[in-house]
């Protein structure tokens, strides 16, 4: 499949401007990652040298998209825990303000609730940096986890269902959700999560699903 470097490049607010034709498989990538032999006057590969391990990718098969969460992954995944966290140290104050003796300080209150909203943000950066999700003409992949690392693959005939999840959430920041659930199963067992374009880089699931899972 022939696929612009605009489609291969790592989501995020703003698109870069759509380039020409490029046909990347595992021959174009250097041996390792980072060595510096990936063509410096490509960006693209040189990326998708850094993302992707060469030995995950078999001979011959060529991605299709390679992307990586939004940036907003950071802060909206945690979103819950952070608001929780603010009005525990609220509601402290404001007991703290009518007299009531908590144990601690309104200084080391404020210290403790960015600390803790600092730390998981944090733990949320290295999640989203662990995050790579690739379509080729062969296998939808997923690869994540921070200490343990767990990567889903799965033969294109397999994929049985592909949802489009969008919350009202995701929807305002113009984010969405896609789910994989395989032949034989009723559960979706993937998702690549906070998606920029969400639509677009479903319909490209759908057609890549149809031209290459039969």
């Amino acid at each position: 499949m022939i696929r612009r470097a605009d489609d291969l490049k790592m989501t995020g607010p703003a698109p870069a401007k759509p380039r020409g034709p490029l046909r990347i498989s595992r021959d174009r990538l250097p041996a390792e990652a980072g060595t510096g032999n990936a063509d410096a006057a490509d960006p693209i590969l040189a990326r998708a040298a850094t993302m992707l391990p060469r030995e995950l990718l078999q001979p011959g098969e060529i991605i299709i998209l390679l992307l990586k969460p939004s940036p907003l992954f950071i802060l909206l995944m945690p979103i819950r825990f952070i608001t929780a966290v603010v009005l525990m140290a609220l509601l402290a104050k404001l007991l703290m303000d009518k007299g009531i003796a908590l144990g601690i300080g309104s200084h080391d209150l404020v210290v403790a609730t960015v600390a803790l909203v600092g730390l998981r943000l944090f733990w949320e950066l290295l999640h989203w940096l662990s995050q790579v999700y690739v379509l080729t003409d062969q296998r939808v992949i997923r690869i994540s986890g921070v200490l343990n690392v767990h990567v889903f693959e799965c033969p294109l005939k397999q994929i049985q269902q592909t949802d489009l999840i969008l919350p009202l959430l995701l929807r305002i920041f113009g984010l969405g959700t896609i789910a994989f659930a395989t032949a034989g199963t009723a559960s979706r067992e993937a998702y690549w999560l906070l998606l920029a374009r969400p639509l677009e880089v479903h319909k490209k699931v759908i057609e890549t699903l149809r031209r290459y899972g039969r």
